[in-house]
């Protein structure tokens, strides 16, 4: 299984690049959206929606919605706008995580799929067209450092020391000690981050740890409506992974923040 994950995570890496670095804009923006469609696939099982036909309906209504968002998002008043809002739905989710993650209904998760998924499309979309002291898609690949490194940092630091459990009721794996260690990952990541491009390194790195514990409340926050819907993966497209959300739980959550604090300090204009 780890040598099926790795080979999965060696493709999907190779791919990202080509989106990235390959395609013209407007093709990286449809790969972007046709990932997001085929989350918004999956999201739909968290409301009960399973067969193909209201699956399909599902994701077809929030590939419009990704649209309008990207049209909505060209004005920079009305992305700060956005991203604003995205930014308090996922306080929000943190407090039901943490108050009252067995508070579900499925109608509740299909609309909470509009704000999970729209926002952090429109934020990965506008991050990689961007231009600034960062390019575009380095500013991507920096987005996905973080969240890489929360994920990596908890799971070691999870599996060697982890004893108090974060958040039982939802995923009863993570651990204090794994979050701890995902943390000091982001840091470490931020710090690199912060010497490359030769900005305020304090700054910089609790902006990535404010970026990194945003990732973990979206990870945490698929795995509280995958337990309500009594599903194990979001999917099975991706072998030894599980699904598209699966691998974009965290980075719904990060994205909108990172884009927020990108452009706000003018290095993505």
């Amino acid at each position: 299984m780890l040598k099926v994950r790795i080979v999965t995570a060696l493709i999907l890496g190779g791919a990202l690049l080509v989106v990235l670095f390959v395609l013209p804009p407007a093709a990286t923006r449809a790969a972007f959206g046709a990932a997001f469609v085929g989350g918004a696939w999956e999201w739909a099982g968290f409301g009960g929606w399973r067969t193909p036909a209201a699956r399909t309906a599902y994701a077809l209504a929030i590939g419009v919605l990704l649209a309008l968002g990207w049209r909505y998002s060209a004005s920079p008043a009305h992305l700060r706008t956005l991203l604003l809002a995205a930014c308090a739905w996922w306080v929000v989710a943190f407090l039901w995580l943490a108050l009252a993650p067995d508070r579900q209904k499925p109608s509740l998760a299909l609309l909470c799929g509009v704000l999970v998924l729209v926002p952090a499309f429109v934020a990965l979309a506008r991050v990689a067209a961007a231009h600034g002291a960062v390019s575009g898609p380095d500013a991507v690949l920096w987005l996905l450092a973080l969240v890489f490194g929360a994920d990596i940092g908890a799971f070691v630091a999870g599996r060697r020391f982890g004893r108090l459990k974060l958040a039982p009721r939802v995923s009863p794996a993570k651990t204090w000690e794994g979050l701890i260690g995902g943390m000091l990952a982001v840091a470490a990541v931020a710090a690199c981050a912060a010497v490359v491009l030769r900005g305020p390194v304090l700054a910089m790195i609790g902006f990535g740890c404010a970026v990194g514990l945003f990732s973990m409340v979206g990870d945490l926050t698929e795995s509280m409506f995958k337990r309500a819907a009594g599903l194990k993966d979001s999917g099975a497209l991706l072998p030894g992974h599980g699904g598209i959300l699966d691998r974009l739980d965290s980075v719904t959550a990060a994205a909108p923040l990172f884009a927020l604090g990108l452009f706000g300090a003018r290095w993505l204009a």
